[in-house]
């Protein structure tokens, strides 16, 4: 087939994009498809309409390209693209609805207040330690922990990640991801950054974290987490590729707090969804035509 990957674009994260692209482009290749990069731009409509490609393979994250803006375009071209559609990647990508959506469905979610950013700018709105974050980010772009010795003031230079503000009660406990393909949970990892938490630069810094895959859980847990990664998927309305991301309080109440279930999973070297998927026997090529065969509109 003729594949237009779509990459790069005008999100926080559009280093990852392009390296996400970079090696979907080449397993594409090793599959036999004929590939054209798409390094997207305001201008992608009229691109995507001349280039005519059979099918296009979103390797976008953040804005624009996981929160169902291009996915609207795709369907208004009547190009099949991959992953989750546009309302699934719309919701997922707006967290206080995902935590409705999830909430709804049984999962647990930390306890929170949606806020004007105006509303917390030089005092707290929850007793510390919370967690501050971007209503509409991703990869934990804009993330911010906030402990009580720790002198951190909320201010307008430090906040340039638009009006709303979701504050939340910060959960201890340990980082747990589950992939989710095809309506089948792949396997979990655990992630232990060796300083900080995971954020943007310990997720895309070679060495920064440390990687358990299989996690280091019961066969009990284990498997609960699995199903739990399942309901945030289909409690969306995921297709393909999914990666839900958990705290476990394992000396609290023992419970798995779901953080997000991104729709767009990197697939960097040092990305999670490919390692979990070759944990359970699947290689990154194969991983790529298996993703690639679940293109369609969703109409």
């Amino acid at each position: 087939m003729h594949v237009a990957v779509l990459k790069g674009g005008m999100s926080a994260e559009r280093d990852v994009s392009l390296t996400s692209g970079a090696a979907i482009e080449k397993a594409l290749v090793a599959l036999g498809h004929q590939v054209t990069p798409v390094d997207v731009t305001p201008n992608v409509a009229t691109e995507l309409a001349a280039l005519k490609p059979d099918v296009a393979f979103n390797a976008l994250h953040g804005r624009f390209g996981e929160d169902g803006c291009i996915q609207g375009i795709l369907e208004f071209l009547q190009i099949p693209y991959t992953h989750s559609g546009v309302m699934a990647s719309a919701v997922a990508m707006d967290k206080p609805m995902a935590k409705v959506i999830f909430a709804a469905a049984g999962l647990h979610c930390a306890k929170g207040i949606v806020a004007h950013k105006d509303a917390v700018i030089g005092h707290d709105i929850l007793p510390r330690p919370y967690v501050v974050k971007p209503a509409n980010e991703g990869s934990s772009v804009g993330v911010k922990l906030v402990f009580p010795d720790d002198g951190f003031v909320f201010t307008q230079e430090n906040w340039p990640y638009g009006e709303t503000v979701l504050v939340e009660q910060y959960v201890p406990g340990r980082e747990i991801t589950v992939a989710v393909l095809d309506d089948t949970p792949l396997g979990v990892t655990e992630i232990r950054p060796l300083s900080g938490f995971y954020d943007y630069e310990n997720k895309y810094t070679d060495g920064k974290s440390e990687h358990l895959c299989p996690a280091p859980l019961s066969p009990e847990k284990y498997e609960e987490v699995m199903q739990q990664a399942l309901i945030a998927h289909r409690a969306l309305g995921c297709r393909s590729l999914s990666r839900s991301d958990f705290r476990y309080d394992e000396t609290g109440d023992g419970k798995f707090y779901i953080l997000e279930t991104n729709t767009q999973p990197g697939m960097t070297p040092l990305s999670l969804s490919p390692e979990i998927a070759a944990h359970a026997g699947i290689s990154f090529n194969e991983l790529v035509a298996r993703i690639l065969a679940t293109a369609r509109l969703d109409g």
